[in-house]
């Protein structure tokens, strides 16, 4: 059995940018959305967009004006968000 990767190599910054997720969550699910971490590494957040927000055609701006936004504010070591596709 394969042992999964880990999130992140930090797990005190991985708290962290789940807590500021929950300030977005609401909106996202308001929606029929959701959004996962798939990784954190060198201050890259990479999150897969689920439900409705996983075909939306806005989840690109969803994405960048929301999330990266307030994870950037709330989360100093954030430097992007990447999406990885779903599925992936």
């Amino acid at each position: 059995m394969e042992t999964p990767t880990p999130l992140s190599d930090d797990p005190v910054l991985l708290d962290e940018v789940l807590d500021a997720l929950e300030l977005v969550r609401p909106v996202l699910e308001a929606d029929g959305g959701a959004v996962e971490v798939v990784s954190i590494e060198a201050g890259i957040v990479s999150l897969r967009m689920l439900g409705a927000c996983a075909t939306c055609s806005a989840s690109t701006l969803t994405l960048k004006a929301t999330i990266e936004r307030v994870l950037r504010r709330e989360v100093p070591d954030v430097q992007a968000v990447r999406a990885v596709p779903p599925g992936t």
